[in-house]
C-alpha cells in the first residue's frame, strides 16, 4: 500500500480473463456512496493533499501523498473501474496468453503523453527494467519480480552499498521483456504467475516517456503522464496544481480543468475548511468528527463512507532495532490485549470492522479468523500470555503514529487498552508528519511499535501479503522472514487455477498468526466530506478520489 501505503488495477488474456474476474468478484462488498452525478464541464476545485515521502516517479511512490497525484495524471496499461476495481483496459487494447508464463502487450494507437510525445511499446519496457534495476533503488521495483531476469538486475553485495564490486547487478535489463513493434511488447514470467494480469494497474507499471531518461531527477520533481491531467507546478509544503492534459484521449478523462492539491500538516484543518467550503474534497475525516456521526451535521448531504481495500495494523519493529517485541508470545500478547470493539466504537463511532486476519475481506480470497484468538480482546488471557512469555523486558511500550493526521486518539485509546490490560505502561508517541514517519520506519530507526496501515494496490489477496511479509519485500517494514511463508507465496504463484492460487494464500497468511509479525486491527472505511460547490464525488475501491466524476455544480 501505499503506506497506509496505497495501496491498486487489472488486465485479461485468454486464460487470464477469468482471473481477472475472479480476483474482483469481493471488490464491491462496500456501499456506493455518492453525490449525485452530473455537474458541469470546467472549472477548478481544491482537494485535500499531503507531502509525498519522495519525488514523484511511479516506480519510487508506495504511498498515498504521492499516489494520489500519480493517480490523476499517469495512464496504466489497465485502469480500474473506481467503484468495484474491475479492470478495464485502458492504454492496452490487448492483454493475452495461453499459459499465464508468456503475455503479448497490444497498445491502443495514438496515446500520448503530456510532452506531445506517443506512447508506445517501449516506453513501458524502458520504465520497467528502470524500476527493476537494483542500483535505481526504486521501492516499487519488486512489483518487476515475476518478470524474467529480475535477479540479474539485483545487486548481491552486503554492507552499506550492496551493489559495489562484486555485488553490481549482472544486468540492467529484464530478459523477459521484449519490444516486438511500436505497439506490441511480451512479457515473461520466471514461473507461472496466477494474477499476473491483475497487477498491470499499478503505478510502477505506468509508462516513462524518452525524457525521463535523459533526467530522472528533473521528472521527479515534475513528472509526465500518458493520464487526463498533467502537472502544472509542486510547491513544497504547500501545493501540487494539475490541470487538464488536451492530448489526452482515453476513455477515462476528467470534467474539470484544474485540480489543486492543497498540503495540510492537519486533518482538522482541511476538515474545517471543507466546512466552511474553502477546500472542496477532503479524503480523511478527523477521528473527532465520527463520534456520534458529527460528520453528518457538519456536512448534510455532503459526505459519503463506503468499505475500502484497507487495512489498519501495528508492526513491531524489526527484532535488530528493538528486541524486547520479539517473542511473538509478547506480540500474541499485545494483540490480546487490545479492545478493538470499543475503540472503533468510541473512536470511529463504528465506522470500522474489527479485523480477524492481515486480508481485506474486499479481495476474492479473504478468509476470516485467520489471527484466531489472538485477535480477540481477552485481558485475562493477554496477561497470561505476556506472563508465559516471561513479561516486558523493554520498561514502557511505545506506539508511534504521524502526528499530520488523526491517528493521534486511536493510538492513546490502543495503548491504554494495553496498559490496563497487561500492566505494562504504554505511550503513544507522535512523529511531526508522515514523511518523517516513514522516513525513519524505512532507515530502522523506530524502535517498539508503530502504526501502519495498507491500501491495496490491485484488488488481490496476494497484494496484502508478499509486499508486506515476504522476505525482503520493500513494505516488510518489520523485517518479517518466514521460509515457508515465501515457499507458499511462491506456490501460490505458480497455480492457474484462482482457487488454487487462493488456498495457498490463505495457508501463508496463517503462518503470520504463529508469529505475529503485526497486529491487525480494523478493516476500513474511506469517509469523504465536500464542500457545496462540487459534485459526483465517489470513493473509489482502493478509498481515493475518483476525478473523472468530480465536478463543479
Amino acid at each position: 500500500m501505499r503506506g497506509i501505503t496505497r495501496t491498486v488495477a487489472l488486465v485479461a488474456g485468454i486464460s487470464s480473463v477469468a482471473l481477472l474476474a475472479a480476483a474482483c468478484g469481493g471488490g464491491n462488498s462496500g456501499s456506493t456512496t455518492s453525490s449525485s452525478a452530473g455537474g458541469k464541464t470546467g472549472g477548478a476545485v481544491t482537494v485535500r493533499g499531503c507531502n509525498p515521502q519522495n519525488p514523484l516517479i511511479p516506480s519510487n511512490t508506495t504511498e498515498t501523498c504521492g499516489g494520489n497525484v500519480l493517480d490523476a495524471i499517469t495512464a496504466k496499461l489497465v485502469h480500474y473501474n473506481p467503484e468495484t476495481g474491475a479492470p478495464e483496459n485502458d492504454i492496452a487494447d490487448k492483454i493475452s496468453s495461453t499459459d499465464n508464463q508468456n503475455f503479448t502487450v497490444t497498445l491502443k494507437k495514438g496515446y500520448k503523453f503530456s510532452d506531445g510525445t506517443e506512447v508506445k511499446a517501449h516506453n513501458f519496457v524502458d520504465a520497467w527494467n528502470y524500476a527493476a534495476y537494483g542500483p535505481n533503488a526504486q521501492s516499487s521495483g519488486y512489483f518487476m519480480e515475476p518478470i524474467e531476469g529480475f535477479g540479474a538486475t539485483q545487486c548481491t553485495g552486503t554492507g552499506t552499498d550492496p551493489c559495489a564490486g562484486a555485488g553490481k547487478a549482472k544486468s540492467n535489463k529484464l530478459t523477459g521483456l521484449a519490444v516486438k513493434d511500436d505497439y506490441t511488447f511480451t512479457i515473461k514470467t520466471t514461473e507461472k504467475v496466477s494474477n499476473m494480469a491483475v497487477r498491470l494497474g499499478y503505478s510502477a507499471f505506468a509508462p516513462l516517456p524518452d525524457s525521463f531518461a535523459k533526467d530522472p531527477a528533473a521528472y521527479g520533481e515534475k513528472p509526465v503522464g500518458a493520464g487526463p491531467y498533467k502537472l502544472d507546478s509542486w510547491t513544497k509544503n504547500t501545493e501540487i496544481k494539475l490541470s487538464k492534459f488536451a492530448g489526452y484521449s482515453g476513455k477515462f478523462g476528467g470534467k474539470l480543468d484544474n485540480i489543486t492539491f492543497k498540503i495540510y500538516q492537519d486533518e482538522e484543518a482541511a476538515y474545517n475548511d471543507v466546512i466552511a467550503n474553502q477546500l472542496d474534497v477532503t479524503d480523511q475525516v478527523p477521528s473527532s468528527a465520527m463520534i456520534d456521526d458529527k460528520y453528518k451535521t457538519d456536512l448534510p448531504d455532503r459526505n459519503a463512507n463506503k468499505a475500502v481495500g484497507v487495512i489498519q495494523t501495528i508492526t513491531f519493529a524489526p527484532t535488530k532495532v528493538d528486541p524486547n517485541y520479539a517473542d511473538p508470545k509478547i506480540r500474541q500478547a499485545i494483540s490480546m490485549a487490545i479492545d478493538r470493539p470499543t475503540i472503533i466504537k468510541q473512536i470511529f463511532n463504528n465506522t470500522r470492522k474489527p479485523a480477524t486476519g492481515w486480508v481485506s475481506p474486499v479481495v476474492d480470497g479473504y478468509k476470516a479468523n485467520q489471527c484466531g484468538e489472538w485477535c480477540t480482546f481477552d485481558a485475562a488471557k493477554a496477561k497470561a500470555k505476556l506472563a508465559e512469555a516471561g513479561g516486558f523486558k523493554g520498561g514502557k511500550m511505545t506506539l508511534a503514529y504521524n502526528a499530520d493526521s488523526s491517528h493521534k486518539a486511536w493510538t492513546e485509546a490502543t495503548c491504554n487498552s494495553i496498559k490496563t490490560s497487561l500492566g505494562v505502561d504504554c505511550v503513544a508517541t507522535p512523529v511531526v508528519d508522515f514523511a518523517t514517519f516513514r522516513t525513519q520506519i524505512a532507515s530502522r530507526k523506530m524502535k517498539g511499535m508503530f502504526r501502519t496501515g495498507w491500501q491495496m494496490d490491485y484488488p488481490s489477496i496476494e497484494n496484502f501479503l508478499a509486499p508486506i511479509f515476504k522476505t525482503g519485500a520493500s513494505s516488510n517494514d518489520g523485517d518479517y522472514s518466514n521460509p515457508e511463508f515465501d515457499k507458499l507465496l511462491n506456490e501460490a504463484a505458480s497455480q492457474t487455477d484462482p482457487a488454487q492460487a487462493n488456498a495457498k494464500y490463505q495457508q501463508a497468511e496463517a503462518l503470520l498468526a504463529n508469529d505475529m509479525p503485526s497486529i491487525p486491527m480494523w478493516y476500513s472505511t474511506a469517509t469523504f466530506g465536500w464542500s457545496n460547490k462540487v459534485t459526483g464525488v465517489k470513493i473509489t475501491a482502493f478509498g481515493t478520489i475518483d476525478f473523472s466524476s468530480l465536478a463543479l455544480k
